[in-house]
Formats: structure tokens, C-alpha cells, sequence
């Protein structure tokens, strides 16, 4: 078990220990959940992605963004082995 100290401006900071045991790399965030009994749950924040975010990460600088179709038939041609 690990002890952290609370600062005067009641902040903590997590060892490394605890990081790598999280997965957690600087910059990344993580979240607590409250339990009744005053215990804390702390994990690494998950990111909420849309359909929308992820045809736009596959466009290419300059180049048109990929249309739902366009998204389905190249997933469909990797699944078969033809990409």
C-alpha cells in the first residue's frame, strides 16, 4: 500500500508505482470515483468517441474525410484479408 501526502493546497500526487499500475502516462487524466463507505476509486479516464471523431482521425491532411460507405467497405475488404 502506498501513502501519499496531501499538500497545503490539498492536492496529491500519485507515485509511480501507482502510474504504471494505471497505465497512466503525464499528461494523460484519470478519474475517482466516491464509494458510501469513504473510499476512493481511482482509474484512468476514458474518452468518449463518437462515429464522427473517428471517420475524421482517418482523413488524411489534405485530403477529403471518409464517408460512413467508405469506412465500411475498406473494414469489410482488411476483414477479408484484401487490404
Amino acid at each position: 500500500m502506498a501513502t501519499l501526502t496531501v499538500t497545503a493546497k490539498g492536492q496529491i500526487t500519485l507515485k509511480q508505482e501507482l502510474l504504471r499500475h494505471l497505465k497512466v502516462s503525464p499528461g494523460q487524466k484519470v478519474q475517482v470515483d466516491k464509494l458510501p463507505d469513504g473510499r476512493l476509486i481511482v482509474k484512468p479516464a476514458q474518452k468518449k468517441h463518437s462515429i464522427a471523431a473517428f471517420s475524421g482521425i482517418l482523413a488524411k491532411k489534405g485530403t477529403p474525410r471518409l464517408t460512413i460507405a467508405q469506412i465500411k467497405k475498406i473494414t469489410e475488404d482488411a476483414w477479408a484479408g484484401k487490404r
